[in-house]
């Protein structure tokens, strides 16, 4: 399932902006890839990131996995809720399992991240 309406990264994150703001969470490919997923680690509020630049990691029963971030600026909020349930990742990949939200510095970034398409045919290849 590739909906629409979000933009992706060739690492498997997905963003979906309103305004200046950019919610980021992982793809149900990605959850799938990496098995129950059992511990997040995210980063603090306030942070600056740099777009594609590693801020956080994933580990599931099968692997450890860097978290890209797919635009730069600064994380706003985190998923509380991946604390304690880490597992959202896995069941509500695109909806309850987002992981931060960040107040893009330049929002043209998202220009250069794949539509639903593109995203759809790089995990067709897989």
């Amino acid at each position: 399932m590739v909906p629409g309406d979000l933009r992706y990264t060739k690492e498997h994150e997905w963003v979906r902006t309103e305004g200046d703001l950019a919610t980021v969470g992982i793809t149900d490919y990605a959850a799938e890839q990496l098995g129950d997923i059992v511990f997040v680690e995210l980063p603090e509020v306030g942070r600056t990131v740099t777009q594609f630049a590693p801020i956080g990691v994933i580990e599931s029963v099968k692997a450890v996995s860097d978290l890209f971030a797919p635009l730069g600026g600064e994380v706003v909020e985190t998923n509380a809720e991946l604390a304690t349930a880490p597992e959202l990742l896995n069941s509500e990949a695109f909806g309850g399992g987002w992981i931060l939200r960040i107040r893009m510095a330049d929002p043209t970034q998202i220009d250069g991240l794949l539509d639903a398409a593109a995203y759809d045919a790089l995990i067709s290849e897989a």
